[in-house]
């Protein structure tokens, strides 16, 4: 067989403002929906070959992002799922998140209530996530580093002790152990080419969560992953020489059908708010002229010369009726992604349209991605 692609789903629980009613009930109702909306399309998800669910750990993400504990959503899933491999995209690893002695239980116990089905992606999160935590920002990869190393042992070993630069632990037994030998499939979040190269040093798979990019420079993130997993020095037990990129998908029965779905709404609203948070919390010290130059498409947009749509004719993401979305991700294929994970719910999307995008995935996509010789689908189970 060629080359494979299979598709994951991300979830980030996105709950875009304005919330009905008045706060904080409204805000509540509108949180309710978006976790209920989310467990019934993974469901049906898990009837129709998907391989992977991916969730994220963000804190105080207005309007995106309101998944701060996905350990509860893997329990969940774990009893609701059977086909499914259930990912934390990620966990993050500097101890001022989560000790981790409790990382080494919490995804342990999802391995074990979910039959052996976890991956366990690691991070280490943004400047204004790890400052309301204390993290040290200078020394997080340090910290990631060896919270890694200190989760693997306790796994590994009956009695676990650990006296490093960061955690001083005494013997004590971590239970449970995984049910995957020695332990969850591990992966590294990256955004560059830097990152890339250390996730595929390390061992580790790589979760590409560089998005809105040309895909010649995720191209250049896999040969630089690639270059550093052809010998590797594993940082854990498990080497995992796979890539798992994502990117915006909406599949429709017809472009028009997609549009009338309000899908460039949502893409720019999801472009606008990764955009506003970036400049207001990773570089907020750059001048106006600075943060013009690194997100250009947004004064663009205000004064009407930019069209969400030029992000779908760059291949950025993937829009459209599903013979559309095979022809854009073949060349995900080509470019050596493993694993495609598709973002369905965000903005302002409805819950019927993305319950159609994935039905569409499902029952359209991976069969014709199966014809052309490219590995998409997994067993599904009743």
């Amino acid at each position: 067989m060629g080359v494979g692609v299979k598709l994951d789903l991300l979830y980030e629980i996105d709950v875009p403002k304005p919330w009905p009613g008045e706060h904080p009930w409204g805000q509540r109702k509108a949180e309710q929906e978006a976790y209920a909306e989310a467990l019934e399309q993974i469901k049906l998800a898990d009837t129709l070959g998907f391989n992977t669910v991916w969730h994220v750990e963000h804190h105080f993400r207005e309007g995106r992002s309101h998944s701060p504990a996905p350990e509860v959503i893997i329990g969940a899933l774990s009893q609701a799922t059977k086909n499914l491999r259930l990912g934390f995209g990620v966990v993050l690893m500097p101890h001022q998140f989560c000790h981790p002695v409790h990382v080494a239980e919490k995804v342990a116990t999802a391995d074990v209530l979910s039959g052996g089905r976890v991956e366990w992606g690691t991070g280490r999160s943004t400047p204004m996530e790890q400052t309301a935590f204390h993290v040290p920002v200078e020394e997080s990869r340090a910290e990631w580093q060896e919270a890694i190393e200190a989760t693997v042992q306790a796994w590994r070993e009956e009695y676990f002790e650990f006296h490093g630069k960061y955690l001083d632990f005494p013997r004590r037994m971590v239970t449970p152990k995984p049910v995957q030998v020695p332990h969850p499939p591990a992966w590294m979040a990256a955004t560059s080419e830097g990152s890339a190269a250390v996730a595929g040093k390390l061992g580790m798979g790589l979760l590409s969560f560089s998005i809105m990019q040309p895909i010649t420079k995720m191209a250049e993130h896999i040969k630089q992953y690639r270059e550093g997993a052809k010998n590797p020095t594993p940082l854990t037990e498990v080497t995992t020489n796979k890539v798992a990129a994502y990117t915006l998908v909406h599949c429709a029965d017809s472009m028009e059908q997609a549009e009338a779905n309000g899908i460039w709404d949502s893409v720019w609203w999801w472009y606008k708010n990764l955009a506003e948070f970036i400049l207001e919390w990773e570089v907020p010290h750059l001048s106006d002229e600075e943060k013009e130059r690194m997100f250009p498409l947004l004064k663009r947009q205000i004064e009407g010369k930019f069209d969400p749509k030029w992000f779908s004719e760059a291949d950025m993401i993937i829009v459209g009726d599903p013979d559309t979305c095979v022809e854009k991700m073949v060349k995900y294929a080509e470019l050596g992604v493993d694993q495609l994970i598709c973002y369905v719910q965000f903005g302002y999307l409805s819950h019927e349209s993305i319950m159609r995008t994935i039905e569409l995935l499902g029952t359209k996509v991976i069969p014709e991605l199966e014809k052309r010789d490219i590995q998409a689908s997994v067993t599904v189970t009743g």
